[in-house]
């Protein structure tokens, strides 16, 4: 009966009946579609979910800061991006990241217990915090020239410190160039000079393990180090017998952007011995290490906190893993000293 229903219903049905059915149908497809597409908003999309506090980063401390254990990486704040030969990764980021996607980021960042951002990005995490009431910190970075006056160093300190910065370090380029050149007196002026004329705790920053074995013997009266760790093992990492100390500013043969902690298992030793809180970046070595493996080889290994650069859709896995790590790696080799 139903069978023969469905014949005669068929059967009556005009050319006119179905090109009119057919129209509606695919009106109410394109309303479909049209549905999925993300609405165009000035403002970070809420999330009503609530986050567990074990999935939230747990936090240490520089000096009377409360800084998260996981940070938000300032090149994929700024637009910096390492790509060994991929042409077109800078583009890519800036097509995508835009200043309403940053301001989702930091949302999302907000909510998992993240709440700093590392090196740069201070106009962003300023519009972030006035627009949309965020807590978001900023830790800053000072950069050093040999021919920079003293004046012009102390207004660029200054500058720096005046973005709602809570920390300040030596940038790692800087500090970098000024020990291969020997310049430790511009080195320690430069962090002597930023602890008078801020309030905040200066560090100095690296990625060759002789910016902190040169600032420890010289008594540079930093507060912290900021220096590189990552593991070798993965597949561009340059061969042990092609490393050399500043390939990164330098090149040479086998640095191909690779490269930024060409001695880890050395680093990891020396810092064992240095009683000062330690910010290790280029933890993923630009994307080539998984954060599951990164995150426990950094914090197991010495690291208080660590600089990472995530966009948005990274954000929620990377900050319930270092949750999950820094919870599992209290008992270390090196004492927890942020």
């Amino acid at each position: 009966m139903l069978m023969s229903e469905s014949r005669k219903l068929k059967g009556n049905t005009t050319r006119r009946d179905f090109i009119n059915g057919s129209l509606l149908a695919v009106a109410g497809t394109t309303t479909f579609f049209a549905s999925l597409k993300p609405a165009k908003s000035a403002e970070p999309q809420n999330n009503s979910e609530v986050v567990p506090d074990d999935q939230k980063v747990p936090c240490g401390t520089l000096g009377k800061a409360r800084v998260s254990r996981l940070m938000l990486g300032g090149n994929l704040v700024s637009g910096y991006l390492h790509c060994r030969d991929l042409k077109y990764v800078g583009a890519l980021f800036r097509a995508y990241v835009t200043e309403e996607k940053l301001m989702q980021t930091f949302r999302l960042a907000e909510q998992y217990g993240i709440n700093t951002v590392f090196e740069t990005g201070a106009e962003y995490v300023r519009k972030y915090n006035e627009r949309f009431n965020g807590k978001m910190q900023f830790i800053g970075h000072i950069k050093v020239d040999e021919d920079k006056s003293d004046s012009a160093l102390k207004e660029h300190i200054k500058q720096q410190a005046s973005t709602g910065a809570i920390a300040l370090y030596v940038w790692g380029v800087a500090a970098d160039k000024l020990v291969e050149a020997g310049k430790i007196d511009l080195l320690k002026k430069t962090v002597e000079m930023a602890k008078k004329e801020t309030d905040l705790p200066v560090g100095v920053g690296g990625h060759s393990l002789l910016v902190p074995m040169t600032c420890e013997k010289n008594n540079i009266p930093c507060d912290f180090y900021v220096k590189t760790l990552h593991s070798d093992d993965y597949p561009s990492a340059t061969p042990k017998h092609l490393r050399k100390e500043f390939m990164w500013q330098n090149g040479g043969e086998g640095f191909y952007d690779n490269m930024w902690c060409i001695n880890p298992e050395e680093t990891i030793e020396y810092m064992k011995t240095v009683k000062k809180p330690w910010i290790a970046f280029k933890v993923l070595a630009a994307g080539a290490i998984y954060p599951r493996q990164a995150f426990p080889y950094a914090f197991s290994n010495g690291a208080d906190l660590i600089a990472v650069g995530m966009f948005d859709f990274q954000v929620k896995e990377d900050a319930i893993l270092a949750a999950k790590v820094v919870r599992q790696t209290q008992n270390r080799a090196r004492p927890w000293y942020a």
